[in-house]
């Protein structure tokens, strides 16, 4: 039984972490913490951080983890060079899952940023309504400008909440329907949505309904992450851990 440390916090990587324990793989699935309710996962879980790549190099070695998987947000950039930085002190093998970002298409409004505070000044002086489909931690950068209204959704409650005079807080975690987002946008009166391009179906109802209604949307771009071998599905990085995993004899190397 080979022993698999996925880094999670998206979706799949829970899918993936019940798909490899149903294939008789030990798996232990790491969450960063920052939800203080997540969904059950399925498999044992470990949480909080490790103290950097030097940490996770220890855990790694301590645990005798034979392959680490990075299943990270596409925006956790800095776990995901950990992890690969991890993998290369301790000779540990190193899978990534990144899915696919969306790509803008015909009706689409979108202002590329390459931050949060790109996307703080993209909004301008002029008071706008702004949903913030963000990070809970990432939202306090807008209190730098005030005269807007802002519709700010999460899992947890933001605390503190913003020092503005405009906010609306909901909570809610997705999926999010297209015609459910589309009824949202439309009852705040929001006139640009503040994303990151998160990819995946589950969050993409916002985007499609921004395009139906003609709304701006401010997309901040995906950080660089380090070059390790990845899939983009649950599918086919599980179709190729057991090679990967298979010594090299094995594999005729």
């Amino acid at each position: 039984m080979k022993k698999i440390l996925i880094l999670g916090g998206t979706t799949e990587a829970r899918q993936l972490a019940g798909k490899l324990a149903a294939a008789d793989h030990s798996v232990t699935l790491s969450l960063a913490g920052r939800t203080e309710n997540p969904v059950a996962q399925g498999v044992p879980i470990r949480s909080g951080g490790f103290g950097g790549a030097e940490g996770l190099a220890a855990y790694l070695r301590e645990t005798r983890i034979d392959l680490l998987i990075d299943a990270t947000h596409p925006y956790a950039a800095q776990i995901s060079a950990n992890a690969s930085e991890a993998a290369g002190k301790t000779g540990v093998r190193i899978l990534a899952l990144r899915r696919p970002g969306w790509a803008p298409v015909e009706g689409d409004r979108w202002t590329l940023v390459d931050s949060v505070a790109d996307a703080l000044n993209a909004l301008g002086p002029s008071p706008r309504r702004a949903f913030l489909a963000l990070g809970r931690q990432e939202v306090a950068a807008f209190e730098a400008a005030p005269q807007h209204h802002y519709l700010i959704r999460s899992v947890d409650p933001v605390e503190p909440k913003l020092a503005v005079p405009d906010a609306t807080y909901l909570l809610a975690r997705g999926p999010f329907r297209g015609a459910d987002e589309r009824a949202l946008l439309e009852s705040h009166r929001v006139d640009v949505v503040i994303s990151k391009n998160s990819g995946g179906e589950a969050t993409y109802g916002k985007i499609a309904a921004a395009r139906a209604l003609g709304i701006e949307v401010v997309m901040i771009r995906r950080p660089a992450l380090p070059d390790v071998t990845s899939a983009e599905t649950v599918e086919s990085l599980a179709a190729m851990i057991d090679h990967f995993l298979e010594p090299a004899a094995e594999r005729g190397v």
